[in-house]
């Protein structure tokens, strides 16, 4: 071989080297092993966060079906134990929602109509929630509570009720069972993101400051970048980075998330000519005011059917959660575990 051909071959391998590292998936996945009341479908887990040595799920707490109004909390180290492949099952406690009741009243009052619980997020002791509303109501709402170990339970200030406007078509009507999903905090406050961002006009998050005053202040508006998809929960990861859940339902339904052919995102949720169900994470940025963002993970394709709900952030890596939709007709929980 002459030494230009060889000097050739030899740049053409470290690309070629180069481009197999970069296309590495930077996350291997681990299921977790839940105990009976834990998996059951009815949870409609909703939402997730990490608190000292616990891990938070939210179920929907959908009152209008007579569910009760909780928060299960797994035990962090019995968590590690499985996933190191130790024996033991996890251990949980449940904390009761108190006053969900009555916000939801107050909902009904002004002709608001409570669907169930959608994001969760702590600052402190302090728990916040999303609620998500029926279509036809023109809010969503943020609402708060203490949390107490002692009692086990949460409770809610009926005092303390926000309300989200939702954005709207140009046409002034609402996506269908869209509402605020993806809470987070940030820098003494939260941030709050709508699941369908995709609007041709403004697409934009909401941030309210966090504190002890008993009505809180008006939210304020921060642009989003054009995002394709559902988002269906956020993690603050240090500074002002954050991760996604963006999630894409094949079903008629959803057919205003389907993304024309000008946008690259529409490739990945096509199989020819029909629709195919997608799921990944996603990595965004809050600068000088606006929210950007970019791809990081996506799921395998035996994932991409679960509807993924909720996600926490946990040693480099990521537990995720399903509703009650999926292959395994049960709360599906995974460790997304970095390489």
């Amino acid at each position: 071989m002459l030494p230009s051909s060889r000097f050739l071959f030899l740049v053409l391998l470290m690309l070629w080297a180069a481009s197999t590292h970069a296309q590495k998936a930077p996350f291997s996945i681990q299921a977790v092993s839940l105990p009976a009341e834990i998996a059951d479908r009815n949870n409609q887990f909703s939402g997730l966060f990490i608190r000292n040595n616990q891990l938070l799920l939210l179920s929907e707490s959908r009152l209008q079906e007579r569910a009760e109004a909780k928060v299960y909390a797994l035990d962090l180290a019995s968590l590690d134990a499985q996933l190191k492949q130790k024996m033991g099952e996890v251990k949980y406690r449940k904390y009761a929602l108190q006053n969900l009741d009555k916000l939801r009243a107050r909902m009904d009052s002004a002709h608001q109509e409570y669907e169930g619980l959608e994001g969760i997020t702590m600052v402190g002791d302090t728990a916040y929630f999303t609620v998500e509303t029926t279509t036809p109501s023109a809010y969503c709402y943020l609402i708060k509570g203490e949390l107490d170990d002692a009692a086990a339970s949460i409770r809610l200030d009926p005092r303390y009720l926000v309300p989200l406007p939702k954005p709207v078509l140009t046409d002034g009507t609402h996506i269908h069972n869209a509402g605020f999903e993806a809470a987070a905090d940030y820098d003494q406050s939260l941030l709050l993101l709508f699941e369908y961002n995709y609007f041709s006009h403004d697409n934009y998050a909401f941030r309210l400051p966090t504190g002890a005053a008993p009505t809180p202040d008006i939210p304020r508006y921060v642009p989003v970048a054009r995002l394709p998809f559902r988002v269906t929960d956020l993690v603050h990861t240090g500074g002002n980075r954050f991760t996604a859940i963006n999630y894409f339902f094949n079903g008629a339904e959803d057919s205003v998330y389907r993304t024309p052919a000008p946008d690259p995102n529409a490739r990945l949720i096509r199989n020819g000519s029909n629709y195919q169900n997608y799921c990944r994470l996603i990595s965004l940025r809050y600068r000088r005011g606006r929210v950007s963002w970019k791809p990081l993970f996506e799921l395998p394709r035996e994932y991409m059917t679960y509807n993924w709900e909720g996600l926490a952030a946990y040693r480099g890596g990521y537990f995720l959660i399903n509703d009650k939709y999926g292959p395994s007709n049960q709360s599906t929980l995974l460790y997304l575990r970095k390489k």
